[in-house]
């Protein structure tokens, strides 16, 4: 069964090229296109697609507001969102992900980055544009030392492990490899931290490790 996905841009060229790209992989297929966040929120909505991927400057209301109306804090039956933008800016990539984005992408990634964003965030996990990801949990972390309360029941050693491949980056495969663990395993132990941590998904888990030092 092939991934639905809505896509969201007010630049009408570039709106068609990334449905256009998407469309073309395979498993992929985009069921709707929005030109601004008011219209995405309401197509998404009315069409429950299995991931929205934003723009994050439109009109009407931009990507950011229209991923926390879909995907934030308090959303009954949230709709996994990746974001996408032209500008590399750090405050643009922690307000999506702090509005509850699974992805940040930048334009000029590749069909199979794309892809593989899209059904990153189907499948609860999270793909964030490489070139950001150390800069950004790490700015994040010296902004905001201390600021993130310990968990009530404590991590477990492996939970403590797991958390730090997260941090890092590694794919479940890759962290099941690493501990010579099965893939289950690995997603229970993700469950748990989730639930300890009182994260939504695994970049706010990584984000956790990172704004409590826990790479050293």
């Amino acid at each position: 069964m092939s991934l639905r996905v809505l896509v969201a841009d007010d630049q009408e060229i570039v709106r068609t090229g990334l449905a256009m790209i998407l469309g073309a992989q395979p498993g992929i297929e985009v069921v709707g296109q929005a030109a601004d966040g008011r219209e995405a929120v309401d197509l998404a909505r009315a069409l429950r697609p299995d991931v929205c991927l934003l723009d994050i400057r439109m009109p009407v209301l931009d990507g950011i507001e229209a991923t926390r109306s879909l995907a934030g804090p308090g959303v009954p039956d949230p709709i996994p969102v990746v974001v996408i933008t032209t500008f590399d800016l750090d405050e643009h990539v922690y307000a999506a992900l702090r509005a509850g984005a699974r992805g940040f992408l930048l334009k000029n990634a590749g069909a199979d980055m794309l892809s593989q964003a899209v059904h990153a965030a189907a499948r609860g996990d999270a793909l964030i544009a490489p070139s950001v990801t150390a800069r950004l949990l790490a700015a994040f972390a010296a902004q905001e030392p201390g600021t993130r309360a310990q968990p009530l029941d404590p991590l477990t050693e492996r939970e403590e492990q797991i958390l730090t491949a997260v941090a890092r980056g590694r794919t479940n495969n890759e962290i099941a490899e690493q501990f010579h663990i099965t893939l289950s395993t690995v997603k229970s132990h993700i469950t748990s931290l989730m639930t300890k941590l009182g994260a939504r998904n695994r970049v706010e888990v990584a984000m956790w490790a990172h704004e409590t030092n826990r790479l050293g």
